[in-house]
């Protein structure tokens, strides 16, 4: 088998269904060690070609919430009042650094998505 470096979609795909062939391979055999050479590439051309881009922050905050059963109101020890934690769901108010801070620890969640920069809804009416 011919391991190279992957240039386009169908490489991609063909590297694909070689991985499946192998995953089973035994531990420190050859096809083992193609395989490894195989996800890096793989992992590799994704980075390059197929990279996915960092979730805005406040639709990241709607998915937690929605994907452990929580409220908004589950926000306010975290955020604030109600009426800031609508602001900043609402994306009318920005996240400050504190409140992202709580946030990460409590909802064990990471901080480096949330503290992305996002437009407020008065800037993208502009």
């Amino acid at each position: 088998m011919e391991i190279k470096t992957i240039h386009n979609r169908k490489e991609y795909k063909a590297a694909f269904e070689v991985i499946e062939l192998l995953w089973l391979a035994l531990a420190k055999s050859a096809d083992a060690d193609s395989l490894d050479v195989l996800t890096l590439l793989v992992e590799h051309y994704e980075k390059t070609y197929l990279p996915i881009s960092d979730p805005d922050p406040i639709e990241f905050l709607e998915h937690v919430l929605e994907s452990r059963c929580l409220s908004r109101q589950d926000l306010e020890p975290m955020i604030g009042p109600r009426g800031r934690v609508a602001d900043i769901m609402n994306k009318t108010r920005p996240l400050k650094l504190k409140m992202i801070r709580r946030l990460g620890v409590q909802l064990k969640s990471p901080a480096d998505v949330l503290v992305k920069p996002y437009a407020l809804r008065e800037e993208q009416t502009a």
